[in-house]
């Protein structure tokens, strides 16, 4: 039986686990809402299927799909796949599932956030969002893992950790008034030590231009390795991401890690920009409360926004002429693993990419 315990993963001697150690799975959730994936969600399956499909190479997958697209999910992802049916608002499972912490003997446990859909009443992105905030514990009850119920706003985008005691997060997100208002910078870096078992918080100011989720880091700036991380840059001194990836930049060459590493900083030309084209935006439902899709607009384009399992790294890309830059950057970065691409604008267009949309389960091993 899955039980909530009362304390925090600190007092009990759990940590959150760097993502490139070993998986027993992996998590996604099917997308289908029409207000925010265009044609009726089938271009995002077909990502999200191919993303699946990447992932399950290395580890096993499981897809929760809502009861009215259970069967049409079952019958487009591969039978190895497991499909769990789970209702849920929209399709960001690194946000709405659990934050999984291990100890020094290898077991497992969920941290389970509270999630508002990016900002609740204030700035969110859609409402009611209840569905996905029972999601957390849902995956906690079926991989049988212990719960800690954390008393904080945050999702799993907007954290990046060494596993050796650092994070990464952005005051844009994590500071925002939609999120935890009542709370002090001081209040948050101690409930991140608590909940996530880190020493040291690496604040950066900003996330990626214009990113509806106040910036998560996942989608601008994340660990490779210990004492090494990536971030997204452009070399357009006119383009808005130059300053914001410039001030990350600064933080960064000023900080050092809970080991007292400096960080090497490996750039990421963004791609882009990138922006909605009229087809793609009249595909999508307008309905009040959503944050509608409007041709023209810029979409928060990143490379670094990728998944590392245990023998692939599923990297985005978006047919642009960074692509191979950012292909070789990663092959370095993660060999032996292999980098497996995959089209990244049908995730792009829904408000994120692949790291949003998987929750990996570390084995603690």
């Amino acid at each position: 039986m899955t039980r909530t315990l009362g304390s925090t993963p600190l007092a009990d001697g759990y940590r959150m686990p760097a993502e490139w150690a070993h998986h027993s799975g992996c998590w996604l959730v099917w997308p289908e809402r029409p207000d925010n994936w265009r044609l009726g969600a089938k271009p995002a399956q077909a990502a999200f299927t191919t993303v699946a499909e990447a992932i399950a190479q290395g580890e096993p997958v499981t897809v929760a799909v809502s009861a009215r697209q259970y069967d049409n999910a079952r019958s487009q992802l591969p039978e190895h796949v497991r499909v769990v049916e789970m209702s849920n608002d929209d399709s960001w499972m690194r946000d709405i599932g659990p934050t999984f912490v291990v100890d020094g003997a290898g077991d497992v446990r969920g941290v389970d956030w509270d999630f508002n859909a990016w900002g609740g009443l204030v700035d969110g992105l859609y409402f009611p969002w209840a569905a996905d905030d029972a999601v957390a514990r849902k995956v906690c009850e079926i991989e049988g893992r212990d719960r800690y119920k954390a008393p904080l706003v945050l999702e799993g985008g907007s954290i990046d950790v060494d596993g050796e005691g650092t994070v990464l997060v952005t005051e844009e997100c994590l500071l925002s008034e939609g999120r935890n208002p009542d709370l002090s910078r001081e209040e948050i870096e101690q409930h991140l030590r608590d909940y996530l078992g880190v020493e040291v918080v690496v604040w950066l100011p900003y996330g990626v231009y214009l990113d509806e989720t106040n910036g998560h880091v996942d989608n601008f700036c994340r660990f490779a390795r210990p004492g090494t991380v990536m971030l997204t840059w452009t070399d357009d001194e006119t383009d808005p991401q130059y300053e914001r990836s410039a001030a990350a930049l600064k933080v960064l060459e000023t900080s050092t890690d809970a080991r007292g590493r400096t960080f090497d900083v490996v750039k990421i030309h963004q791609p882009g920009p990138i922006h909605i084209t009229a087809e793609e935006a009249a595909g999508v439902d307008s309905v009040e409360g959503t944050l509608p899709r409007e041709a023209g607009d810029r979409l928060a384009g990143s490379y670094v926004n990728s998944y590392l399992g245990n023998d692939v790294v599923v990297l985005p890309v978006f047919d642009d002429p960074h692509d191979d830059a950012a292909v070789a950057a990663y092959t370095e970065l993660f060999a032996p693993r292999r980098v497996v691409t995959v089209p990244g604008r049908e995730i792009l267009l829904g408000g994120g990419n692949v790291h949003c949309i998987t929750q990996q389960v570390p084995s603690g091993h």
